[in-house]
């Protein structure tokens, strides 16, 4: 998972997949569904740890990728 997009792509039809209305899924993650709904709308200030509960029911976490070209500090 790179961009916002593909995160927001993913856990809409990982949610989908498994039949879960967003409250289901907030309600299994442990987060709130104003949460989950701020996930899905791409909302550029979520907490990491709160991300990565809901990550976590599909098996998968958010970390680090590397930018390709991108200088070395």
């Amino acid at each position: 998972m790179g961009t916002t997009s593909e995160l927001i792509d993913f856990v809409k039809t990982r949610r989908e997949q498994l039949g879960l209305t967003q409250q289901e899924l907030a309600d299994r993650a442990g987060v709130g569904i104003r949460f989950v709904r701020d996930l899905e709308q791409g909302k550029k200030s979520l907490r990491l740890d709160k991300v990565n509960q809901v990550l976590a029911l599909f098996g998968h976490k958010l970390g680090p990728i590397k930018i390709e070209n991108r200088d070395e500090l």
